[in-house]
C-alpha cells in the first residue's frame, strides 16, 4: 500500500504561479512551427475529416521527411524570430528592471 505524501515528508506547494507580464515579448517560433503555420490549411483541405491531433501528426511526418535544403527557409525565419525575441527581451528587461528598481526607492 503506498504511503501518503505526508508520511514521506513531501511538502505540498501552494500551486500558485506568478502571472506572466502581458507586456513581456512573445517567444520566437521554431522552424517547425513556421512550417506548420504555412502548411496547416493545405493539410486540412487534403484531410477534411482529420482531427487536430491527426493534422499535427501529418505535419510532423512531412517535416521529418523534408530535406535540409527545403527546411532552410524555415530555419532562417526561426533564426530571425529568435533574434527579434532576444532584442525585445533585453529591451523589456531594461525597462522592467528600471521600473521595479525605481518602485523600490
Amino acid at each position: 500500500m503506498p504511503k501518503d505524501a505526508k508520511s514521506r515528508g513531501i511538502k505540498k506547494t501552494s500551486g500558485k504561479r506568478m502571472k506572466k507580464d502581458s507586456d513581456a515579448p512573445k517567444r520566437g517560433l521554431s522552424a517547425y512551427m513556421f512550417f506548420a503555420q504555412d502548411n496547416r490549411e493545405l493539410v486540412k483541405t487534403e484531410n477534411p475529416d482529420a482531427t487536430f491531433g491527426e493534422i499535427g501528426k501529418i505535419l510532423g511526418e512531412r517535416w521529418k521527411n523534408l530535406s535540409s535544403k527545403d527546411k532552410q527557409p524555415y530555419e532562417n525565419r526561426a533564426r530571425k524570430d529568435k533574434e527579434r525575441f532576444e532584442n525585445e527581451k533585453s529591451r523589456w528587461r531594461d525597462t522592467h528592471v528600471a521600473c521595479t528598481t525605481h518602485d523600490d526607492e
